[in-house]
């Protein structure tokens, strides 16, 4: 996050949410995902008071002055102090998921 808000322009980003590689950052669904699955709020979200902020972000109390946000939206890791077994990423195949279509269909749902 901090490296994000390091470089020029990206210094006006008021929040960064970051994601593992496996979510595709463009797909909606799959970043509210992470961010249901992923972030424990006390941990995972970091407020910095007293930032730079962009002239036309009219949100912040102060001209020019605010706050920023980071989620962390990532798997963790025992070296972050994780200390529970991630689990694996349920995925239903093709074949599940066309015959729960069908069933659904039956019941008119």
């Amino acid at each position: 996050m901090f490296a994000m808000w390091s470089f020029g322009q990206l210094m006006f980003s008021k929040i960064v949410l970051v994601v593992d590689d496996d979510i595709n950052v463009h797909d909606r669904k799959q970043v509210i995902w992470a961010l249901g699955t992923r972030v424990d709020p006390e941990r995972d979200v970091l407020i910095i008071p007293g930032t730079l902020t962009d002239t036309l972000d009219h949100a912040s109390p102060i001209i020019n002055y605010g706050s920023k946000m980071g989620i962390d939206a990532t798997r963790k890791s025992s070296a972050e102090g994780y200390n529970r077994k991630w689990p694996d990423v349920l995925e239903m195949s093709e074949e599940v998921a066309k015959k729960v279509k069908e069933r659904w269909a039956k019941l008119g749902l």
